[in-house]
């Protein structure tokens, strides 16, 4: 079965992500397709690349990079909600003569039809 997985909740005010990534994990150690993961809203906090958790706490940024990286997963970050938030890729960032390209590696900045295209895809979607 193919899967389609939308994140809306930030990573550290809610467990949205943290049921995303599971669900995710345990679709692929069935054997299933992930066909993309996309972050909209306050969930595209999931890619910030210099988010720094305590020792003590998950670091979900570090784990959907290394989970994309080992299975090669897309995961897409709505380009609107990014902005809004102050997610910028490189390319945005020298747009808007800024200096930095904020996103966590694995993940890319598209727009929402690269969630409509994953949905026309998968099998079944699903949003936390």
């Amino acid at each position: 079965m193919k899967f389609a997985v939308q994140v809306n909740g930030s990573p550290y005010l809610t467990n949205a992500g943290l049921h995303a990534f599971r669900f995710v994990e345990a679709a692929l150690a069935q054997g299933h397709e992930v066909v993309r993961v996309f972050f909209y809203r306050d969930g595209v906090y999931h890619a910030f690349r210099y988010a720094s958790p305590p020792d003590d706490e998950r670091a979900p940024v570090a784990g959907w990079s290394r989970l994309a990286e080992l299975n090669g997963i897309d995961l897409v970050v709505c380009i609107s909600a990014a902005q809004r938030r102050g997610l910028l890729c490189a390319d945005e960032a020298r747009r808007q003569g800024k200096n930095d390209d904020d996103v966590a590696p694995g993940f890319r900045i598209a727009g929402l039809g690269q969630w409509l295209e994953a949905t026309l895809v998968a099998d079944r979607y699903l949003t936390f």
